[in-house]
């Protein structure tokens, strides 16, 4: 039987997957189960043979992306320029286990990073084609941004107290996210990803490849996804992001304050997060 710990978070293992596709896909039951190389805090992943993958969410706050990927996915990959994650089966609770939770197919590639990407200009290029041809997705009867997408795509005034208690604590001024406040969205609704980020960019002969992981996707206002500007690039792969992806001044200002959200309330788990914290206070000065 599949325990929760104590925060809530499900117990699981590659044992688990085995007993779960045996009782539900028994025609994958052969199939060797092993745990991917990188793997996410929302879910488990674990390999189904060579060609597939199962995906199992951790906690409750997860559940709610497997039914989204499982619809939108299929709809979603025939637009855009490279490979996503293709839908193949959707498991049920079972074996103590208690969330639904997700067979794909396997995608090969290796995770974006200095040390894979070849050429960082041409990257970003291949970033915002990404980015735009998923604005330009149809996003009539889409997800509208909210809980599911943990408020990626919502106005960034769900995020307004912990940020402003962080601030505190790290001495910082305000002027960033009283920015991004002011530069509402009042456009109509587009598909966002809502964690454009190394992890979930993958490249094969150092170029982009496959985005994976929509767990955070839905529509509204697409800004989250321009984050990977402070997290990613920088100097000119920066710029030539800037310029590729073609977003207006209110825009960006909501990206910084996406970002600096994000650095500050991870400031003290995440060493990254202090050049981040840095790279949008400069960026704000000089664009404001």
């Amino acid at each position: 039987m599949t325990e929760l710990h104590q925060d809530g978070r499900a117990g699981i293992d590659a044992a688990l997957v085995r007993r779960l596709i045996a009782q539900q896909f028994p025609h994958w039951a052969d199939l060797p189960v092993t745990p991917v190389a990188v793997d996410g805090w929302d879910n488990r992943t674990y390999r189904l043979g060579p060609g597939l993958t199962a995906r199992l969410p951790t906690a409750e706050s997860y559940v709610a992306a497997v039914d989204k990927e499982h619809v939108w996915l299929p709809r979603l990959g025939p637009e855009l320029p490279v490979e996503i994650p293709e839908a193949v089966a959707k498991g049920e609770p079972g074996l103590g286990y208690p969330y639904p939770w997700a067979v794909r197919r396997w995608i090969q590639g290796e995770t974006a990073s200095p040390g894979t990407v070849q050429d960082l200009d041409e990257f970003a290029r291949s970033v915002s084609a990404f980015i735009l041809a998923l604005q330009n997705v149809d996003a009539t009867g889409g997800p509208l941004a909210g809980a599911h997408s943990f408020h990626r795509g919502a106005s960034l005034e769900h995020y307004h107290d912990e940020t402003i208690d962080a601030l505190a604590v790290l001495d910082l001024p305000h002027d960033v996210w009283d920015a991004a406040l002011a530069a509402s969205w009042d456009e109509a609704p587009v598909w966002f990803h809502g964690d454009i980020a190394g992890g979930n960019l993958l490249v094969r002969d150092g170029r982009l490849s496959a985005v994976i992981d929509f767990g955070t996707s839905g529509v509204g206002d697409p800004a989250c996804d321009l984050v990977i500007a402070y997290t990613f690039f920088s100097g000119s792969s920066r710029a030539i992001f800037r310029e590729a992806v073609a977003q207006d001044d209110a825009m960006w200002a909501r990206a910084r304050g996406w970002a600096f959200w994000k650095a500050a309330i991870t400031y003290e788990t995440s060493p990254a997060s202090r050049q981040v914290l840095e790279e949008v206070l400069a960026d704000h000065q000089a664009n404001a």
